[in-house]
């Protein structure tokens, strides 16, 4: 008598919904430019093997997968470099001699690993920021203004791979802070 095997249907992953992009000043959320929602949902994004020596260049489709994989790597590298540093100042802190007999030599000492521990902070926030951005090449969103939707563009890109926003998009968001005080 024959067996019957159930064989797995083929699995289809739900399409990705749009997120919801803050407009400038505006209060609320809007939807992206139209253009750029059919863009993304086109793009598959994949891994791919760089040539040796490659550069970005406006000359190409933007944020082809070449051009993703050159930010992906670009943005590990620097998360490396914060973890790296990160754990020499915890190590350097270990190690510190905590028993110094002069009260200023003690102050002093408070007063460098208060600045280094700051420095640190700041590399955790960084740290969090990168790997935000990577989520955004993994889901196709990078290189696009979170506030416009707009091409952040290749050279902004190459000069600040964690540019979240157009230069025009920054200077507003960054006046608006200020006038709010934060």
């Amino acid at each position: 008598m024959p067996v019957a095997v159930k064989v797995p249907e083929k699995q289809i992953a739900p399409a990705p919904v749009a997120k919801p992009v803050r407009k400038g000043a505006r209060a609320g959320y809007v939807k992206r430019d139209v253009v750029v929602e059919k863009a993304l949902k086109q793009k598959s994004v994949r891994r791919v093997q760089l040539p040796s020596g490659y550069k970005p260049s406006d000359k190409e489709e933007y944020m082809n997968d070449y051009q993703l994989e050159y930010f992906r790597q670009k943005l590990l590298s620097e998360r490396d470099n914060l973890l790296t540093a990160t754990q020499e100042t915890i190590n350097e802190l270990k190690e510190e001699a905590r028993d110094v007999g002069d009260e200023a030599e003690r102050a002093s000492r408070e007063t460098e690993n208060f600045f280094e521990l700051r420095t640190r902070d700041r590399y955790r926030k960084l740290l969090y920021k990168i790997d935000k951005i990577i989520a955004t090449i993994d889901d196709g969103t990078y290189g696009y203004c979170v506030d416009t939707g707009e091409e952040i563009g290749i050279k902004r890109l190459e000069g600040r791979p964690m540019a979240e926003r157009t230069v025009d998009a920054q200077e507003r968001w960054e006046h608006k802070k200020k006038q709010l005080g934060d």
